[in-house]
């Protein structure tokens, strides 16, 4: 059988972390190609994608998936509690439809492999029927089963098979800093813990090339600490489940069931730490060169730019964090700021004037980005804020670090949240609805960085305990 799954990514890149995590999980093959090591593998990606440099993007069976989730992943894989289910057939086998149909109304994912459309797949079907072209053949779990009636498909799979619910002292949506000290100090005081992540561990501090402000080191990179408190949680028994994304909380009863993308989860509390997103300018051109020319985050990105000039927009600590890594490998890093001063701290301040290949533009607000002849990046048009006079400033790629947005649009209809999205908490991180808290970035109040919030995840694990008393 050909490799049939191909995942072209980056160490890096959050989704392809998550995507990786969840076919490792689930004992799938595949084939990973690093786009910042292979040329080829950028550019046939940037092609898939209409010029985007979109990652994860995965080929299945010559079929094309650009960053699915793992609900799609678990569709078109055939991923179920029960296992891997694959279905060799064709459209116009009868049992391939009375299978498929079968499986489709009692919600079991399978594979389907046309027999018609890939020649590997005949030859299988061949070798495991001796020599015959028996379809519908079905692999489940790596044992395969040639044209199961419904009955069997029913005893394989266990489909009426009372499915009961796990009950958890704390479901924590949400893997940053926050989130995994919550389970680490809920843990430790005997409570089951789940944390449900959208994308992977670490959430904004994984993508911080380097920390230098967290108690106890001088420095340390963003994903090395949130792997180590990734496994101090695992370690002390929480639950890690990423590509979760929760679309509702409703409380039943004396619990609260939680839907997300790939089931329903029960627990006594919640936990709400699911951070923020960066803030986009809301200016031209923005939105269509996102992914192309237009960046948020300098650890994910930048390698793109080896070599090459680059505008950075903000002027607070993210922005000059990101402005002087960005200088140690592009040609020349221009840094753009509205106001007539940086926001950021003086050590950021002190480090931009040792570095030469950094250009600075104070008072000058961004009026649009603009695009070349080929449709693609060519720069920016500020405005000096003084003269008025506008002029555009030149390069390969823009990286944006205008502030936060909590990601708590899903909870609006939950629990209060302030006029800018933040929700509101009091006493021990605790929530307008009781039984759900809420810590981090997300929290009204406060501090983004780390070691604001792991207090605040302290803080959330004591409120648990207080109410499950």
């Amino acid at each position: 059988m050909e490799k049939a799954i191909v995942l072209y990514g980056a160490d890096w890149c959050p989704d392809c972390r998550r995507a990786k995590s969840y076919l490792d999980s689930n004992n799938i093959n595949y084939q990973f190609i690093d786009v910042d090591l292979d040329k080829e593998a950028t550019e046939k990606v940037e092609a898939i994608n209409n010029g985007k440099r979109i990652i994860p993007t995965v080929i299945i069976n010559k079929n094309t998936y650009t960053n699915p989730n793992n609900a799609v992943l678990a569709s078109v894989l055939g991923i179920n509690p029960q296992g891997q289910l694959i279905l060799f057939g064709a459209d116009w086998c009868p049992d391939c439809r009375r299978a498929k149909s079968y499986l489709d109304d009692n919600l079991i994912n399978y594979q389907f492999i046309d027999v018609d459309q890939h020649e590997w797949a005949t030859d299988q079907v061949e070798a495991i029927n001796n020599g015959k072209r028996i379809i519908p053949t079905i692999i489940l779990n790596g044992t395969p089963y040639t044209n199961p009636n419904n009955a069997k498909l029913k005893e394989l799979l266990n489909i009426d098979a009372d499915k009961e619910h796990k009950v958890y002292d704390s479901i924590i949506i949400g893997g940053g800093a926050a989130g995994l000290t919550t389970a680490i100090y809920a843990q430790r005081d005997r409570f089951n813990t789940l944390i449900l992540e959208r994308k992977n561990i670490g959430g904004n501090a994984f993508l911080t090339e380097k920390i230098e402000n967290y108690p106890g080191f001088n420095e340390i990179s963003g994903p090395k600490l949130m792997e180590r408190m990734e496994n101090q949680a695992k370690t002390y028994g929480a639950e890690i489940k990423t590509g979760e994304e929760v679309s509702n909380i409703e409380k039943k009863g004396e619990l609260f069931e939680i839907t997300t993308i790939m089931g329903t989860y029960l627990a006594k509390t919640v936990v709400l730490s699911t951070g923020s997103t960066y803030r986009k300018l809301g200016i031209p051109n923005e939105s269509d060169l996102i992914g192309s020319g237009v960046h948020f985050c300098a650890t994910c990105d930048g390698a793109f730019y080896r070599n090459k000039e680059v505008v950075v927009i903000g002027g607070g600590n993210s922005a000059l964090e990101e402005g002087i890594f960005l200088a140690g490998f592009c040609k020349k890093v221009k840094i753009i700021n509205r106001s007539a001063q940086f926001k950021a701290s003086k050590t950021y301040i002190e480090k931009l004037e040792t570095i030469d290949n950094i250009e600075i533009y104070t008072d000058n607000t961004p009026v649009k980005f603009t695009k070349n002849d080929k449709n693609l990046f060519k720069g920016i048009v500020v405005k000096d804020n003084t003269t008025k006079e506008e002029k555009e400033i030149t390069a390969d790629g823009a990286f944006i670090f205008v502030g936060l947005i909590p990601n708590t649009k899903s909870f609006k209809e939950i629990v209060n949240l302030n006029e800018k999205g933040f929700i509101t908490t009091q006493n021990l991180a605790e929530t307008s609805v009781k039984g759900i808290f809420a810590a981090g970035d997300c929290r009204e109040g406060a501090i983004a960085q780390v070691a604001a919030a792991t207090g605040e995840g302290v803080l959330a694990s004591y409120g648990i305990r207080d109410f499950l008393k």
